[in-house]
């Protein structure tokens, strides 16, 4: 098999519907319904507590309803049709190459399902192709349960990772158990920390500071006391992007909890602040949704 090329394949282990073929060997990077995740080849139900999580994960896969990727949705996110909440988009700043870190659009949809077990987010371009996926990783089958029966998980550790169209995971987000307020580490996709999203204040609009070291570089600022849209700032003020809370449909708003949300960034940053951005764009539903408030 040495000469088949990298791509996806059926996965060899029947746990799930593809797994990614480097060239020249089964790597830990899976795939089911387009959405990615890790799952390490030796794993399996053989495993202590691996066939409860596999019966976690079929529950959780049984309870999805709808497609997050599609693209018709995607375009009334983005124009509207005069009866959805969209986010009215005006003419894109610069034009990008497919990457979550150069594009001016990125549209992040939660996938809905009925009872959520694990978060899980497709984030498309402006054009409705899906440039990466957003995971939950690291839930022991023990916390799934505990998510299933009570809301206590919102003040445990939840763990992301960012993948891209070829299931190379680009960043890692962690937010570490909490009380009140909400931090999320962010790192690359080799562990190492590239800065930190605070959350400075429990009441009122929720307000996030963007870190890395000892430095700030910028801030995320809740608009209205739901948190459903926010402003970015540069250190100095200026708005560089927007998060818009958008309509996801009748049918995911009643019976579940999915979110969907258009982020425009409105130039081209420098780094750290622009990995900041796009990690806050896809970590800010995680890092509020404690409670129907939106309390952190």
């Amino acid at each position: 098999m040495s000469s088949t090329p990298a791509n996806w394949y059926p996965d060899p282990t029947n746990r799930h519907q593809h797994r990614y073929w480097n060239g020249a060997s089964w790597t830990d990077h899976v795939s089911d319904n387009g959405i990615t995740g890790n799952d390490p080849v030796q794993g399996g139900p053989a495993q202590a507590g691996a066939g409860q999580a596999t019966r976690m994960d079929r529950v959780d896969r049984a309870m999805t309803v709808g497609n997050e990727g599609d693209t018709t949705n995607i375009q009334r996110q983005l124009s509207g049709d005069g009866t959805r909440r969209s986010a009215n988009l005006g003419e894109v700043a610069f034009q990008g190459t497919g990457s979550i870190f150069d594009e001016p659009i990125l549209v992040v949809n939660q996938k809905a399902k009925i009872i959520e077990l694990n978060n899980q987010y497709g984030v498309f371009n402006q054009h409705g192709q899906q440039i990466a996926a957003v995971n939950q990783v690291g839930q022991s089958a023990a916390k799934k349960v505990m998510r299933l029966v009570t809301n206590l998980d919102q003040f445990m550790t939840h763990r992301l990772e960012i993948s891209d169209a070829s299931g190379v995971v680009l960043l890692r987000l962690t937010r570490p158990a909490k009380v009140m307020k909400s931090t999320v580490i962010v790192s690359d996709g080799n562990d190492q920390e590239i800065g930190r999203i605070v959350q400075d204040n429990v009441f009122g609009k929720i307000h996030f500071t963007l870190q890395a070291g000892p430095h700030t570089y910028g801030s995320i600022r809740a608009e209205n006391w739901r948190a459903w849209n926010f402003r970015i700032e540069d250190h100095g003020g200026a708005e560089v992007a927007r998060i818009t809370k958008t309509f996801e449909g009748i049918a995911k708003t009643l019976f579940t909890t999915a979110d969907n949300y258009v982020v425009q960034i409105h130039r081209q940053l420098p780094q750290p602040l622009n990995t900041l951005v796009v990690a806050a764009a896809l970590s800010v539903d995680t890092a509020l949704k404690q409670d129907s408030r939106g309390l952190g």
